[in-house]
C-alpha cells in the first residue's frame, strides 16, 4: 500500500516519476483528485481499470491484479454504473473473469443493474508524438447502448477518433494481437540476424537495401522486453490452447525473442576471447538497462539477462542509465546504477539501448569508457557502421 500512498502523493504534488505528463498537464486537469481508499469510488459512476497483466509460472497469465481491482470495484458498485477495462487479456477474460467477481461482490446482476466495456490502452511510452488523445481508441460494450455511450465518452478527448467493436471479444483480440504481430515480426529479424552472422553480412545494410521497397516492414532485431510485447503473446497462446490449438508461429517467435540475451552474450564472449580478453578478469560498462530508449521504465527489461550472462562468465559489470531511479533499480533487480562511468577502465563496452545521451556521445565518446585494448558491441544501432567492433 505504501508504493500506491507514494504514486498518489507525488501526483499531488505534481510530479510523474514515469515522465508521461509534466506538473503543467496535472495542474491543468481540473477536478482530478487521487486516492488509495476504495470507499471514495462510491462517489463515481464510470469506473477505468488499467492494472497491469504480467505472466507467472509457466509463462501463463496472471490475473491477480485484475482480480483485485475487480474485487475492489464490487464492493462500491451501484445500479447503472459502468466499468470499463483497459488492461490487455485474453479473448473472453473480461465477461468470462472480471464480470463474475463484480457480480459476486456487488449482488447485482450483470447487463441488468451494472454494465462493462473494453476500451485497451495503446500507451507507447516515451513517445511523445503518439499520446492518448493523438492515438484511435477502440471501444465496445457490454449492451449496444452501452458500447454508444462508452465511444461517446471516449471520443470526448480522443482528437484522433475512435473504433466501436461490434463485442468485447473482439476488442481484447484486437488489442492482444497488435502486440503479438510486432512479437512475430521482430523474432523474424531477429532470426535474420544470426543468420547473416553466419555469413558475415551486416544486418543492418540488408534491411537498409530491402528497405527501399515500398511496403517492407521496418523491424530491427534486438531485445523484446517491456510490460506488452514480451507478455501478451502468451495471454493470447494460452487462450487458444484452451480450445484446443496449440500455436506453433507465435511461440517459436516468443523462443526466438527470449533467447536474443543468450546469443548477443555468446557473440561477445566470442569476440573477447579471440581479441585475448579473459572474461574471467573482465570489466563490462552495459549503457541502458531501461526496456526500451529514452524512458525510465524497467518492467521486464532484457538487459537484466545480458548482465546476469556476463557474469555466469565471470565478468564483473557495471550498469549506466541517466534515465532510471536507482532505488527503483535497487529494488527491482538488485542491481547498483553507476552515476559517471570510468574513463578508459573497460575492457568491454554494451549499448544496450538508444537513449538519446548515448547517441550524443557518439563512437568517441563511448570509446572513452573503454581501455586501449576495449570492444564495443552495439544492441540498437546508435552508432553508424564500422564505428563498433561489433554489432547485432
Amino acid at each position: 500500500m505504501w508504493l500506491a500512498e507514494a504514486r498518489v502523493a507525488e501526483l499531488e504534488a505534481g510530479a510523474d516519476s514515469t515522465l508521461e505528463v509534466n506538473a503543467e498537464e496535472l495542474s491543468d486537469a481540473g477536478k482530478l483528485t487521487y486516492t488509495t481508499d476504495a470507499e471514495k469510488l462510491r462517489e463515481c459512476n464510470f469506473y477505468v481499470v488499467t492494472v497491469p497483466t504480467p505472466i507467472g509460472d509457466g509463462k501463463r497469465p496472471l490475473l491477480t491484479p485484475l482480480r483485485l481491482a475487480s474485487k475492489t470495484l464490487s464492493k462500491v458498485l451501484e445500479k447503472g454504473d459502468i466499468v470499463v477495462y483497459e488492461s490487455t487479456v485474453y479473448p473472453g477474460a473480461t465477461e468470462e473473469f472480471c464480470v463474475p467477481i463484480l457480480e459476486k461482490g456487488s449482488g447485482l446482476e450483470f447487463n441488468e443493474d451494472f454494465f462493462v466495456g473494453y476500451s485497451p490502452e495503446r500507451i507507447n511510452p516515451g513517445d511523445k508524438e503518439h499520446r492518448l488523445p493523438t492515438i484511435l481508441k477502440v471501444t465496445a460494450g457490454s449492451t449496444p447502448e452501452v458500447a454508444d455511450y462508452v465511444d461517446a465518452l471516449y471520443a470526448t478527448i480522443i482528437t484522433a477518433g475512435t473504433h466501436k467493436a461490434s463485442s468485447i471479444k473482439v476488442a481484447e483480440a484486437a488489442k492482444v494481437i497488435e502486440n503479438t504481430q510486432r512479437d512475430v515480426n521482430i523474432a523474424l529479424v531477429n532470426e535474420l540476424a544470426m543468420i547473416f552472422e553466419r555469413l558475415d553480412i551486416d544486418t543492418e545494410e540488408v534491411l537498409i537495401a530491402a528497405g527501399t521497397k515500398w511496403n517492407f516492414l521496418p523491424f530491427r532485431p534486438g531485445l523484446v522486453g517491456g510490460h506488452c510485447i514480451g507478455i501478451d503473446p502468451y495471454y493470447l497462446t494460452y487462450k487458444a490452447e484452451q480450445v484446443g490449438y496449440h500455436p506453433h508461429m507465435i511461440l517459436a517467435g516468443r523462443r526466438i525473442n527470449d533467447n536474443m540475451a543468450q546469443y548477443i552474450v555468446t557473440q561477445v564472449i566470442k569476440n573477447m576471447i579471440a581479441a585475448d580478453i579473459s572474461p574471467k578478469s573482465a570489466r563490462a560498462l552495459i549503457l541502458g538497462l531501461t526496456f526500451k530508449e529514452n524512458c525510465p521504465d524497467l518492467r521486464n527489461t532484457k538487459v537484466v539477462d545480458i548482465i546476469a550472462e556476463l557474469e555466469d562468465y565471470g565478468v564483473s559489470v557495471d550498469v549506466h542509465d541517466p534515465w532510471v531511479s536507482a532505488v527503483e533499480a535497487k529494488s527491482e533487480y538488485g542491481l547498483d546504477i553507476v552515476d559517471e562511468p570510468e574513463e578508459g577502465a573497460y575492457d568491454l563496452v554494451i549499448v544496450a539501448v538508444g537513449h538519446h545521451q548515448f547517441r550524443a556521445l557518439g563512437a568517441e565518446g563511448i570509446r572513452s569508457f573503454g581501455n586501449v585494448s576495449s570492444l564495443v558491441y552495439d544492441i540498437k544501432y546508435v552508432l553508424p557502421q564500422g564505428a563498433a567492433d561489433d554489432r547485432l
